[in-house]
């Protein structure tokens, strides 16, 4: 069942002039359950989409329904706010208290939950982005990853259906980054959050279960992860970049090595170069 509906999408923001749409015909779904990317260099309306999914935006012509409910209709924003959590790039913009634990408990706070039920969701949502040691903290002590788990922790305590992130990643260093993607995939496998994920680190789309590529506010292409980066030459004529495992064996391809099926990951790149180097 699809979860997120975006049909014929067209938006454009009114201090604009006429011209390009941020989002020209956009259309796609999500199912309940689903871990899907969203693609897309600078300015390809990305970020425009995440918010459509919350209804923080509305679209100037077509339709976004979220569990049925159009966002559109002011009457539904509150209860399409409950069921998808929106995280931006930067957590920093989203921490509102002193101390990790009431920065978790202010979401379900203004949703009215009753003080024993806060209690519970705050300790939930900690341990379940591995920061509950971490509660009496001030945020601003915490690393960039440590901040992007307290920020997810936010939202999953406001118990959503599906949370939408928006770069997650981009601000953190390596180790940071694998602890939010380490996250964001327990909380989608393990707790059946849906959740849809908008990176321009292509190693981090292969982990979804559905990629959509969206170029100059249009969709390029869909597919599974093996499905979209195999078309190796479209996605650099629109300057957009595949994993380098697959990167490296469509280069091997082109002078003359066999390669059925392009690798997504390091590891199965090098299991196919011990094949093909034997």
């Amino acid at each position: 069942m699809e979860f997120i509906s975006v049909q014929n999408v067209t938006f454009q923001y009114d201090t604009q002039k006429e011209g390009r749409l941020v989002l020209d015909d956009v259309s796609f779904d999500v199912r309940q359950g689903e871990f899907v990317a969203l693609l897309g260099h600078n300015g390809s309306g990305k970020s425009t989409i995440a918010k459509h999914l919350n209804a923080m935006l509305t679209p100037s012509s077509g339709k976004v329904y979220i569990d049925g409910m159009d966002t559109a209709d002011e009457a539904v924003t509150y209860d399409i706010r409950r069921k998808v959590g929106l995280v931006l790039q930067n957590p920093d913009n989203q921490l509102v208290a002193s101390i990790v634990e009431e920065d978790v408990a202010f979401g379900p706070e203004n949703l009215g939950v009753p003080a024993d039920e806060i209690r519970t969701r705050v300790d939930e949502a900690l341990k379940a982005v591995d920061m509950y040691e971490h509660r009496l903290k001030a945020p601003f002590k915490l690393s960039g990853g440590q901040k992007q788990r307290v920020a997810i922790a936010g939202v999953i305590a406001m118990k959503p259906d599906c949370i939408v992130l928006d770069e997650p990643t981009a601000m953190l260093d390596p180790k940071g980054r694998q602890e939010v993607l380490d996250t964001i995939w327990k909380l989608n496998r393990e707790n059946g959050i849906t959740v849809v994920m908008i990176t321009h680190y292509m190693e981090e789309a292969v982990l979804a279960d559905k990629v959509y590529v969206v170029d100059n506010g249009k969709m390029l292409i869909s597919g599974k992860p093996r499905e979209v980066f195999s078309q190796v030459e479209l996605m650099k004529k629109h300057r957009l970049d595949v994993p380098q495992a697959t990167e490296l064996c469509h280069k091997l391809r082109a002078c003359g090595v066999e390669i059925d099926e392009l690798p997504l990951t390091t590891e199965e790149c090098t299991s196919l170069l011990k094949e093909v180097l034997r």
